[in-house]
């Protein structure tokens, strides 16, 4: 796209091929184990055909955690139990192997990005890979003032498109998106109450680590101030980021929509990126197919964005620590799921007898009583 016209994601998104997921849900149908009986990951293995256009499904062999990064200026109103301006410190222990995603993807062997869009930080203080698409230093304060101006929107929506054609590309064939902020629950709340029309208590967590209640209340007060500046801009998705978003924000919906152009599919880990998907919904009606929702945090705003494109979580483990953690949890049961689909053997003609394995002679005399010897056979006449 020489331009940046949301509307071009309408045409551009098809829906994943329905004749190759038929194909993929007859070849279960012959496998020796019955439809069903493998639960979820019978579904999990046709959507992955599906995507991959493949019947048998391909093996899910090079996939890539992305985390998109900033600060948000709101949580100045201590309604995070970060610090605000702290995710950068996130991101350093990401990077040395500290946090728990961190842990998962060396466990698994999965490569990590990380994509600094507004962290308030020094970017001299970070690798120049994870800043040069950095938008800005830092987020507005979304209750009082809007997060970017439209041009730093734009540009970093731009950067998310160029991320996932860049991962695209370099053969990436699955994506594990998270998020590393301070302040992003709060911004994604807002998105969700917005596009949901619900209200701020509705969507209102308590974050990756736990708020108590008097924070919670100031979150509360935070969303419902901010969404109050969202609704006059609901029709303009792009607007509407800038407004009460975020560059990390915008960078996510970008991201997840030029995945879909691009067929590469996507695991959503929390709240955060439940929100910038659920915009991207609000872009290209088709573009949900491509994603898949990885497991429920137990954040409210998520519940009720996953709902609203109806889409069920793989995973219950109300797993809020976000930055792909529960993301990539789920990916072991994706990639099993594709191996049982490709691997399990079919079915084969009833009429045919199975071969005796070989050295297993059939015992002499078992038709009747020829070849009995002695006693036993002996016995065998008296009866008859």
């Amino acid at each position: 796209m020489s331009s940046l016209n949301l509307d071009d994601f309408t045409d551009l998104i098809e829906r994943p091929d329905g004749g190759v997921r038929r194909d993929a849900e007859a070849r279960r149908a012959r496998q020796v184990v019955p439809p069903g009986a493998l639960g979820r990951l019978d579904d999990l293995g046709e959507w992955l055909a599906a995507a991959q256009s493949a019947v048998p499904v391909r093996p899910v062999e090079r996939p890539r955690v992305v985390l998109f990064a900033g600060d948000h200026k709101v949580a100045e109103l201590d309604v995070s139990s970060r610090p605000a301006g702290s995710a950068g410190e996130l991101v350093r222990e990401v990077l040395a192997g500290g946090r728990p995603v961190s842990v998962l993807a060396r466990r698994l062997g999965v490569p990590v990005r990380v994509v600094d869009m507004a962290l308030d930080c020094d970017p001299r203080s970070l690798p120049a890979e994870v800043v040069r698409h950095r938008v800005r230093r830092g987020g507005g304060r979304i209750d009082v003032e809007d997060a970017l101006t439209l041009e730093e929107a734009a540009a970093a929506f731009r950067a998310g498109v160029a991320v996932a054609d860049e991962e695209a590309d370099s053969g990436t064939d699955l994506v594990v998106l998270g998020d590393v902020s301070v302040g992003g629950t709060t911004a994604a709340g807002v998105l969700v109450a917005a596009l949901c029309g619900t209200d701020a208590s509705v969507v209102t967590g308590r974050g990756g680590q736990a708020i108590d209640d008097l924070a919670w209340m100031r979150k509360c007060a935070a969303i419902r101030d901010a969404l109050r500046r969202a609704r006059p801009v609901l029709g303009d998705q792009l607007q509407l980021l800038a407004t009460v978003g975020g560059a990390d924000l915008a960078a996510m919906t970008g991201f997840l929509l030029q995945s879909a152009v691009r067929k590469m599919p996507v695991l959503l880990d929390g709240v955060v990126t439940a929100a910038c998907a659920l915009v991207g919904q609000r872009i290209a009606f088709r573009a949900p197919d491509w994603w898949l929702a990885a497991h429920d945090s137990g954040e409210p705003g998520q519940a009720k964005a996953l709902d609203r494109m109806a889409l069920e979580p793989v995973l219950t483990q109300g797993v809020q620590v976000g930055e792909g953690t529960g993301g990539l949890l789920a990916l072991p049961l994706v990639q099993a799921a594709a191996a049982l689909a490709a691997e399990l053997p079919e079915r084969g003609d009833e009429s045919e007898k199975p071969e005796k394995p070989e050295g297993l002679e059939e015992p002499e005399g078992l038709e009747g009583s020829e070849g009995l010897e002695g006693s036993d056979a002996t016995d065998a006449t008296d009866k008859a």
